[in-house]
């Protein structure tokens, strides 16, 4: 194992859609500068999206809708806590993104006419655009990284980042091959790690069968938080309606534009929008306390041509072995409804709204720190949101690292970092990743999932620190492989630990299900229409406190009124 050491203009930490976009986008910016991506993968087939999307979930294409349309959809999808400059400049721009990644090859469904076709699935506008074969997306943004003469290290897992007071100036990281330190140094730094994607157990039991990316452990959202930048919306969780002992999407968003809907056991329509959020969940969730369980994706009654059509979509893109898993249990569209579940617990600013606080320029609250992505906080983002982001955080980095001096890092900080990766080596006979793993997983599960209480977030933060103090401390690796994995629990830990501090701190009710909170069970806007936010002090304690939601520049109104859609027609 040895010491391996880059020093680059732009590190970009994490390959997946926004890293991938961030890197083109800093290269076309400046094509003198050296932009570096780090993916604990390969950036061909990582991040989220490894083997495809079935379609962009919020694509403002002009005539269909506005950017003030959509600017307004988020508002009220996520109660209002929302910084709208942000939402409102991925709405202007993402039609650009759109018409880019339909020259580079990637398949969008068109009418007769050669048009975008959208399709309905929030609750007012049309923003659904489906993408039938595109299965091959991540490979052509890699292909375009490697166009753009952008260099890739893959499988080297960053941990840490590198700072100098309140700037970011490089990042550790551990290759997962060799084993090797790895030290980059960097001007400035995009994160684009991911969502905390294996918070919660999942319902099968299986560690990596998770809804999100089985890679997306928190590494990002632990990333920022030891280098000292703000979080924000971590109290929001992200659960999704997914197929029974498939933790895959259920897929309403691309079968409800034909005709599908989500029905009882007898078939009748149980919900007003099939649209994700936290008041979907919320009616799931009292359906299934009223003895009204399992519900399912109805398509039964759709005709042939619908069907077929959703099948094209749903079995030859983002999860293809959706179609083994029907057939293996002998069940068909045409036929069965398929059973629905909910996903286990995470962080997402792509389906939910936590992650790291960034501003409409992706910035963060650290100089030369920009992040995008499912782990910076522009609420209900998606796919397009990721691209659009990455675009932009990859400009803005690539401006900035032009304007500064290479720094060296704190030889502390390295050699910290290098104690605290390598530890778990000096224990091979110690306990497996996999084990200490399952036992923080579950406290997530039984202490930290809604309905929350103030008894159950007590005892879930307390169980939290005393595994941080004992458990990670038995952890054992012996190989690079299991010690890459084994650092994946010291970031869900961390996760975990803001999750429990985040929904003791905000005292009411919001998103749903998401933070619906017995001991406070009414959203109160008066005291609470505003960000909770985390941040490690000075004292290298979690701190959290509050922010005032950035002024509304489209209906302002809004912000002295009670937003938000009510709940779904039950």
């Amino acid at each position: 194992m040895q010491t391996r050491i880059y020093e680059t203009d732009v590190l970009i930490v994490g390959g997946g859609t926004a890293g991938t976009m961030a890197a083109i986008k800093a290269k076309q910016e400046n094509p003198g500068l050296h932009v570096l991506v780090l993916d604990k993968a390969d950036i061909r087939r990582s991040g989220a999206i490894a083997m495809g999307m079935d379609g962009l979930n919020n694509a403002v294409i002009p005539g269909k809708a506005t950017p003030e349309e959509y600017t307004l959809e988020i508002t009220e999808a996520n109660d209002g806590i929302i910084d709208q400059r942000a939402v409102y400049r991925q709405a202007v721009e993402c039609y650009d993104i759109v018409r880019e990644l339909d020259s580079w090859g990637v398949d969008f469904e068109k009418d007769e006419k050669g048009d975008y076709r959208v399709y309905r699935v929030h609750r007012k506008g049309r923003y659904v655009l489906p993408m039938p074969k595109a299965s091959d997306l991540k490979l052509i943004l890699a292909k375009k990284v490697k166009q753009m003469k952008a260099q890739a290290i893959n499988r080297v897992m960053a941990t840490r980042l590198l700072t100098r007071g309140n700037q970011a100036i490089g990042a550790l990281g551990l290759d997962v091959i060799t084993g090797d330190f790895v030290i980059v140094k960097a001007k400035a730094v995009v994160l684009t790690a991911g969502a905390a994607g294996r918070m919660g157990l999942t319902d099968s039991g299986y560690l990596y069968s998770t809804y999100e990316n089985p890679a997306n452990s928190g590494d990002g959202f632990a990333m920022a938080y030891h280098a000292g930048a703000e979080l924000t919306g971590i109290e929001c969780y992200q659960i999704n309606p997914t197929m029974k002992d498939y933790n895959g999407p259920a897929c309403a968003y691309v079968a409800g534009p034909f005709g599908a809907y989500t029905a009882n056991y007898r078939g009748e329509r149980v919900t007003g929008c099939d649209y994700w959020s936290g008041e979907l969940i919320m009616t799931m969730w009292k359906l299934a306390n009223q003895g009204q369980w399992p519900l399912f994706l109805k398509m039964t009654h759709l005709d042939e041509a619908s069907i077929a059509k959703i099948e094209s979509i749903l079995h030859s893109n983002e999860r293809p072995s959706r179609d083994c898993f029907h057939q293996g249990r002998g069940k068909n569209y045409r036929n069965d409804m398929v059973e629905l579940h909910f996903s286990e617990v995470g962080l997402c600013s792509g389906h939910s709204a936590a992650g790291v606080l960034v501003n409409h320029e992706a910035e963060t609250s650290m100089a030369g720190l920009y992040a995008a992505g499912d782990m910076a906080c522009v609420p209900h983002q998606y796919l397009l949101g990721a691209l659009t982001f990455g675009k932009i955080a990859g400009v803005n980095a690539a401006r900035f690292a032009a304007s500064q001096p290479g720094y060296e890092p704190d030889p502390a900080q390295i050699e910290a970092e290098r104690e605290r990766m390598f530890r778990p080596l000096q224990n091979p006979d110690g306990v497996p990743h996999h084990q200490v793993e399952y036992k923080i997983r579950r406290i997530v599960t039984q202490y930290l999932m809604p309905p929350k209480t103030m008894t159950k977030l007590e005892i879930g933060l307390e169980r939290i620190l005393h595994f941080r103090r004992v458990d990670l401390n038995l952890l054992g690796a012996r190989d690079p492989h299991e010690l890459g994995r084994a650092l994946e629990v010291h970031s869900i830990v961390d996760c975990a630990e803001m999750m429990a501090r985040a929904s003791m701190f905000r005292k009411e009710s919001r998103w749903g299900f998401y933070h619906y909170f017995l001991d406070y069970p009414e959203r109160d806007d008066k005291n609470w229409l505003k960000r909770v936010v985390v941040r490690k002090g000075k004292n290298g304690k979690m701190e959290v406190y509050t922010k005032e939601v950035p002024p509304y520049i489209l209906f302002p109104h809004l912000e002295s009124e009670s937003v938000g859609g009510g709940e779904l027609l039950s």
